[in-house]
């Protein structure tokens, strides 16, 4: 009775020893749509929550057109689930309701310029995907008014939103630095920046990128200047409800797509000379190896998609808020990890 018992115990250690070691190239298991992604999937259409008042980010021109980087995250989206990156209905959201809006199921991926904190993650019970874009909070001055320190502001006033991380980041580090400031604050970001374009208030807090966006619409941009000086570290990424693991790894797996397409050198210019391509990293990237994007409930040529109709995070960045738009951000640390930055994706295989 122990011989069988020990031989028993040693066939199972061996055959876990061997399921370690890749014996099978092929997934475990493939899923179907459930849940949430499944209802996308039969109403024909995501419903992205965005700004619609941040150039770069997410904004609406005259003809009702939505762009900005976290725009083209809602494209690229679509592209994954529906092969068609205008598969979005779009609801611009201030801060105050965004949550709400995602809560209560208005909208089935919050892609606005949204922070990512503890806080969030737990009591809004979020599951946020990868930072799509690392940021700063900073405050915007005019160069006139002589400040240059966040200590210059003693006795002075500062514009913010309510509902925003901003808010409390600048409370924290005025109260660090005992510097007695007069928060003004307003439920709608544009009430803020008019107040501050007015003169209520000597400065407005925002992200940095925020503040650069809303600079660029100022009438005359060049007498106002942002501070060095960094009040917190932004991180900046979409999120969705955290009771659907199967939606949320899609959203997540979809920002991964965009920065390992980048990392592989795949465009939505080269794409199609990477069809033939022997290397096995690449042939399951694009879902030519293997089926990886079935087990997300997805194509499984998803990335593919998302490479195809948005391009890798690289083109996302350049053509919304790179170095020849009018925003003019560098890459810095919104780079891949292996050209210095802070975008490291996680391995498709």
């Amino acid at each position: 009775m122990l011989k069988r018992f020990s031989l028993t115990v040693t066939s199972a250690i061996l055959m876990g020893i061997l399921a370690g070691c890749g014996g099978s190239s092929k997934p475990e298991s493939t899923s179907t749509a459930t849940g949430q992604l499944k209802a996308i999937k039969d109403r024909g259409q995501l419903k992205c929550g965005v700004s619609g008042e941040l150039p770069g980010f997410s904004f609406i021109d005259k003809q009702g057109n939505y762009s900005g980087l976290d725009v083209d995250i809602c494209r690229a989206i679509a592209a994954a689930v529906f092969d068609d990156p205008n598969a979005v209905e779009y609801r611009s959201l201030n801060a105050k309701e965004r949550f709400v809006a995602l809560q209560t199921g208005e909208i089935d991926v919050l892609s606005r310029n949204t922070t990512w904190t503890l806080s969030r993650e737990t009591t809004n019970k979020l599951a946020f995907a990868p930072v799509v874009f690392y940021d700063s909070q900073n405050i915007m001055v005019r160069k006139s008014s002589g400040i240059k320190t966040l200590k210059d502001f003693q006795k002075r006033s500062i514009c913010t939103q309510s509902g925003t991380t901003n808010e409390r980041n600048v409370s924290d580090q005025m109260r660090k630095l005992s510097v007695a400031y007069n928060p003004v604050v307003f439920e709608d970001i544009n009430a803020a920046y008019a107040a501050y374009s007015q003169g209520r208030c000597e400065g407005v807090t925002s992200d940095r990128s925020q503040l650069m966006s809303r600079r660029s619409k100022l009438s005359k941009p060049e007498e106002h200047v942002i501070l060095d000086e960094v009040i917190s570290k932004e991180p900046l990424a979409p999120a969705t409800n955290n009771n659907d693991v199967q939606w949320s790894n899609v959203v997540k797996w979809v920002v991964f797509a965009t920065m390992e397409a980048e990392e592989l050198g795949i465009t939505s210019k080269n794409l199609t000379t990477f069809a033939s391509s022997k290397d096995p990293v690449v042939k399951r990237f694009l879902g030519n190896e293997e089926t990886l994007g079935e087990s997300l409930g997805l194509s499984k040529d998803f990335a593919a998609r998302v490479v195809k109709h948005v391009g890798n995070y690289g083109e996302i960045y350049d053509r919304n808020v790179g170095p020849k738009t009018p925003l003019k951000f560098e890459r810095g640390p919104n780079n891949l990890w292996s050209k210095g930055g802070l975008l490291y994706p996680i391995p498709f295989r």
